[in-house]
């Protein structure tokens, strides 16, 4: 029985004709051919008519069309291959030499409004391009319609090159009016949506991009603020050793002028045994002089700092507070003749929130002369014992804490 097919003795694949395995030959390199009784598939699909040539063909077909009833027509597609090369005549082969060498092809010209209209819904220059070219620039209507009759096509975006001055009759359009509006309008919905998922990702990145600039900044403020607190901690340590050797320089400096007033009185070296016990007597001493009283100033800038030590583990609620208590002082500074301003309620949720319930907080209000009335439900500043010294005082306090990052942390 004669070859019905040619199969690929590298790969195994069928091929119908000699002019196939030499296509197949040059874009693999396979060069080990021979006939098979085995016929190549054509299963032709009854819906649209699409032939398929394998069944991997005909399941891709059916997954992205829907069609799933194909016709078997391998027997009657099947012939006899002839391994002999078909000769051609000498007028044939100058016919094809002629053609070959006139023939330039080129990108069509299409309507470039067209165009423009369909790139616009979403298509690509080259699907929109081949779209108008063969549909013969007739309307946008009967390019959308060729783009929908022939959206499986392999080749549907690659550019299209036709020879110099050939022509395209544009074909009859296969859809009615009302379904290829229906299409037209399907298919700007999905240009539309693909347009603005591509918005929303764009969004997503620029915010992404956003916040990682904002932690970028955050983080570099905070090594600079840490770099800051080092640099004056590392600066105060260093004045503070400056300041015991400068000490230390002065005892010595006493020590050698004592040394010699002795020799010049022709005394004899005083022993150093006897000048230790006369520490305790000069420490005795200064225990006993007068113990300068603590300003109100010293006092609230104490019952500040005791007030953020206590609560160092949460500085913004510590902030909050330092700023109600200013705004209680600055208040009563501005208005000190309206009792709302000098009258503050110890139950009300929101002081109790803010400086009630922190240790110091109200120490700090009686300090500035408020006094605890009616039972001890309320704080009240009595009019003629507003005292705007003290209040001017303890607003510069206050406001120290609050701009200092350092206070209360030595």
């Amino acid at each position: 029985m004669a070859g019905v097919s040619l199969k690929c003795g590298d790969c195994g694949a069928l091929l119908r004709s000699v002019e196939e395995a030499q296509e197949h030959a040059e874009l693999t390199s396979h060069s080990n051919f021979a006939e098979s009784t085995e016929a190549v598939l054509n299963l032709v699909c009854s819906t649209c008519g699409k032939p398929c040539r394998s069944k991997t063909e005909s399941d891709l077909h059916t997954k992205r069309t829907g069609h799933t009833e194909f016709v078997d027509k391998t027997a009657d597609a099947a012939k006899p291959i002839s391994l002999e090369v078909p000769k051609v005549t000498a007028s044939e082969s100058e016919d094809v030499a002629a053609t070959s060498q006139t023939e330039e092809m080129v990108v069509p010209e299409v309507d470039k409004n067209l165009l423009q209209e369909l790139e616009g819904m979403g298509f690509s220059k080259e699907r929109a391009t081949r779209a108008l070219h063969y549909s013969g620039n007739a309307s946008l209507e009967a390019a959308v319609n060729w783009v929908v009759e022939h959206e499986n096509d392999m080749d549907i975006d690659e550019m299209p090159l036709v020879p110099v001055n050939s022509k395209v009759e544009a074909p009859k359009p296969s859809l009615t009016p009302e379904q290829l509006k229906a299409k037209q309008h399907e298919l700007r919905e999905k240009a539309r949506k693909k347009k603005e998922e591509e918005e929303k990702r764009m969004e997503r990145e620029r915010e992404k991009e956003r916040i990682r600039v904002g932690k970028e900044l955050l983080e570099a403020k905070r090594i600079e603020e840490e770099n800051e607190r080092k640099r004056i901690l590392a600066l105060r340590k260093a004045e503070k050793e400056e300041e015991k050797r400068a000490r230390e320089r002065i005892r010595q400096k006493l020590e050698e002028d004592k040394a010699e007033r002795r020799r010049k009185l022709g005394l004899p070296p005083e022993d150093p045994s006897t000048t230790k016990p006369s520490a305790p007597v000069v420490e005795e001493k200064k225990m006993s002089l007068p113990v300068r009283p603590a300003t109100k100033a010293e006092q609230m800038r104490e019952c500040l700092r005791s007030l953020k030590q206590n609560h160092k583990e949460d500085d913004a609620k510590v902030k909050r507070a330092f700023q109600t208590l200013l705004t209680f002082v600055g208040n009563v500074v501005k208005n000190p003749d309206e009792e709302k301003f000098r009258k503050i309620r110890l139950t009300n949720q929101s002081f109790q929130e803010r400086v009630g319930s922190l240790r110091g907080g109200t120490q700090f209000l009686e300090l500035c002369g408020f006094e605890k009335m009616e039972g001890g439900e309320f704080l009240f500043l009595a009019r003629d014992k507003v005292d705007m010294a003290v209040l001017h005082s303890a607003g510069s306090e206050l406001d120290s804490a609050i701009k200092n990052p350092f206070f209360g942390v030595l």
